[in-house]
């Protein structure tokens, strides 16, 4: 796209460069308020019957001590709507005052229920009023403001009663339920998913009633964030409120896709501020949910005062509402049309052996003098100045530090990693480079004119790029950006390092801060590491965490996959079987089914929508009957439970992406 003034299309975020949280209007949730004069709240939902009250309370009270600020509840019906009085009886005797949410699909009159009830109340504006066929329909423009009025008729009861009763309202897109009616005007789109919101945004607004959060959720991080950054721009378009944000991906999964999932989507809006509260979507129990919620929104808490000072961009050189990958040059297997790149970084390791090499998925096998390698086998190994002592797999090649390079025997085989400072000397050629594929380490605060001057004369190379900033992600962003300006097609590797931090911190840092670059089509590959002392085993540990979770990234992002994707819920009451005992049989039996999408939905709700872009579906029809698909469409119904793994196996077996073990 030609360039444009921030201004013009950036107004969901107020700055690139420096950090600042969106100022939102205050919604009043019971004694915990939210918006941007409070703290970025942490929420999570009951996965316990509704109607069991006392299993209900007693697993709110788990969650409110894993650090739940907020507690959702599912009320399918009106029964379920008229027990949340009795759990919340019970909770109050026990001394317990966590709001609640009532989760609305499908019936007004549960809503209506909850509002007299509880202190906020979550509607779905995707199954509210309409419904859900797969049908494509003609509208005029006569037709459809009809059907805007038949909404507003049967949704003006539930704002008057919120506004009568005091009570809280999330309006919450579903990317995978948007109604039939928004489908057939505005297509599968993250405008479709704000126009939908919108819809019953502006009946608040004619009503007076504005105590409400708005949500845009995704399985697909990637529409996720082009969503909620588009709504923020259309509600100052169109000089409605700014209402705060509740962030969430859906159907995220569980164990390290879970998070890494979540942390690409959520992370990249908090990045630029978006965010007051949060719910990480997990297929596993509730009260594991809350602290990777507190792990990501922490990092923010003092993000502005640890931040150094970013140029500021006066132009935008692509829409951050449309994905656009970065065009590259494609230099040996490297940018172009190739997948990003996977580097292991073990210059930090003193000593390297062959059995050592297992931590980045490849393998020596002794007794065959062969190398092995599996799904997350990495494609290049950085070893900075401690150079192998054996070779490599045919296809892995060892990158060094160039003054180590210009000694070794085999330069053709190794590859050279250049500092910005030594740019200059290759330039002029007084450095030897080679031939081939070149690597060259800028920090993104360095990308000054004369550098990029440097950088546009090099061939054969590409950047690895880098920074120490707090504000990581928005500096290299603004680095991409440069590049963008100058013409440089140049292929960049990300790359990431840490200092002290646990495991699962290191998985959601990393994710968000390289994820949130990939998911705006910027990097042709990653290269993570911790910067921390300890001894070997832990630092192998590490990498193989490192490598994990770049493969992790790529795949969270759509943009290189290597392993099956389980488009899994994370269960509530509405759930017809155990989802997590069925995740894992699945997981088991198909894990071995590279690039093969499979949604795994505990009921009809979200099920067939979220899994639009699954190869396969899994969802709960009744007790111990599952309904299978394939894409949207419907292959068998009421398959019984126990039998229906082996159907859906069946099922992709017959469409020959089947593999044996």
């Amino acid at each position: 796209m030609n360039s444009q003034t921030l201004n013009d299309i950036y107004k969901y975020c107020e700055s690139l460069s420096a950090y600042k949280r969106r100022e939102t209007v205050e919604v009043k949730i019971g004694d915990i308020p939210m918006g941007s004069m409070h703290p970025i709240r942490v929420q999570s939902m009951t996965t316990v019957d509704t109607m069991d009250t006392i299993g209900s309370v007693e697993q709110t009270i788990r969650m409110v001590e894993a650090g739940c600020e907020y507690v959702r509840i599912t009320a399918p019906s009106i029964k379920e709507a008229k027990n949340l009085e009795n759990i919340k009886q019970e909770l109050r005797k026990r001394g317990y005052t966590v709001p609640l949410i009532a989760d609305i699909h499908f019936t007004p009159n549960a809503a209506e229920m909850a509002a007299r009830i509880i202190e906020k109340v979550r509607v779905n504006p995707g199954n509210y009023a309409d419904k859900k066929r797969f049908e494509h329909i003609e509208y005029t423009d006569s037709t459809y403001n009809e059907e805007l009025d038949r909404i507003r008729e049967r949704f003006t009861p539930l704002v008057e009663l919120c506004k009568e009763y005091g009570t809280a309202m999330r309006i919450g897109t579903n990317h995978g339920s948007l109604s039939d009616r928004i489908m057939s005007r505005y297509g599968d789109t993250p405008l479709g998913m704000v126009e939908s919101a919108l819809e019953f945004l502006r009946i608040c607004e004619d009503l007076n009633y504005y105590n409400i959060a708005i949500s845009m959720k995704s399985s697909n991080p990637q529409v996720m964030v082009q969503a909620y950054r588009l709504l923020v721009n259309k509600l100052d378009e169109e000089g409605l409120k700014p209402y705060p944000l509740h962030l969430g991906v859906t159907e995220a999964g569980d164990g390290e896709d879970g998070r890494i999932k979540s942390a690409v989507g959520i992370g990249t809006l908090l990045e630029d501020g978006l965010g007051d509260t949060v719910r990480v979507s997990l297929t596993e129990e509730p009260e594991a949910e809350a602290p990777v919620a507190a792990s990501l929104i922490n990092r923010y808490t003092h993000r502005a005062e640890k931040a150094k000072t970013i140029l500021p961009l006066t132009k935008a050189p692509k829409n951050p509402f449309d994905y656009e990958k970065r065009e590259s040059t494609e230099v040996q297997n490297i940018g172009g049309t190739n997948v990003p790149r996977v580097v292991a970084d073990l210059s930090h390791l003193a000593e390297i052996d062959v059995k050592d090499l297992k931590s980045v998925g490849q393998f020596y096998l002794p007794e065959l003098d062969k190398w092995s390698m599996n799904d997350q086998g990495c494609d290049f190994i950085y070893t900075g100045k401690n150079k192998l002592g054996f070779m490599l797999p045919n296809g892995v090649k060892e990158i060094v530090d160039a003054d180590i390079w210009q000694s070794v025997d085999d330069q053709a085989n190794i590859l050279p990693l250049f500092t910005a400072a030594e740019l200059a000397d290759v330039n002029h050629g007084i450095c030897l480079a080679h031939p081939n594929l070149n690597f060259v380490l800028i920090k993104a605060s360095e990308l000054n004119g004369e550098i990029l001057a440097q950088v546009k004369e090099l061939q054969n190379a590409v950047i690895v790029l880098e920074t120490d900033n707090e504000h990581a992600m928005p500096e290299m962003r603004r680095a991409f950006y440069e590049l963008y300006h100058n013409n440089i097609s140049i292929p960049v590797i990300i790359r990431r390092a840490f200092d002290n931090v646990s495991d699962d911190e290191f998985q959601l840092y990393a994710a968000t801060d390289a994820g949130a670059l990939f998911v705006d089509g910027f990097g042709d590959g990653v290269m993570l590491r911790y910067a921390s002392d300890a001894d070997k085993e832990t630092l192998l540990n590490q990498v193989k965490i490192s490598n994990s979770t770049a493969f992790g990234i790529l795949q969270a992002t759509r943009t290189r996959m290597t392993k099956t994707e389980y488009i899994s819920c994370p269960s509530c009451g509405r759930t017809l079987f155990d989802l997590q005992e069925t995740t894992a049989m699945i997981r088991k039996r198909t894990d071995h089914l590279k690039g093969v999408k499979i949604g795994i939905m505990g009921c009809i709700v979200n099920g067939p929508g979220e899994m639009a872009d699954a190869d396969y579906g899994y969802v709960g029809s009744g007790k111990g009957k599952i309904t299978l698909y394939r894409s949207k469409e419907v292959v068998k119904r009421n398959v019984p439970s126990v039998n229906a793994v082996d159907e859906l196996i069946e099922l992709i077996k017959e469409d020959g992406n089947w593999i044996d073990v």
